[in-house]
């Protein structure tokens, strides 16, 4: 099994609701075809760098995972014939990508109060 990253756009005009339920879907599709998910990230509504499908904006998500080369065609299969998908990319993480990526989780997962604190400030 290879570790992959698929970071996809769902179009901005959806709800909460249907935001999730998408996304649920491509989670349970992963695990259906029996890989394991590791991480998943919800970047929310951000402005895009050009116009896709006359949109300005979308939902940002990040699903990371490991998996057999076959279920990636499977996926983007289902990527393109979701309307709600508005761009999708994944790519095979190499050891050094997966090496930030537990990097970028464990800070991540440092409290914000310790990361603001300024060392040898008085206030």
């Amino acid at each position: 099994m290879n570790q992959y990253e698929t970071v996809f756009i769902l179009t901005p005009v959806l709800s909460d609701v249907q935001m999730k339920e998408a996304v649920e879907k491509f989670k349970s599709f992963l695990q259906e075809e029996g890989s394991e998910i590791i991480n998943e990230e919800s970047w929310g509504l951000k402005k895009l760098a050009y116009p896709i499908q006359k949109k300005s904006t979308g939902f940002y998500q990040l699903i990371e995972f490991k998996a057999n080369p076959t279920t990636i065609d499977k996926l983007e299969i289902n990527f393109r014939r979701d309307e709600r998908v508005i761009r999708f990319l994944t790519f095979r993480m190499d050891k050094y990508a997966v090496e930030y990526a537990e990097k970028r989780r464990s800070l991540r997962s440092i409290p914000k109060e310790n990361k603001n604190n300024h060392h040898g400030t008085t206030e």
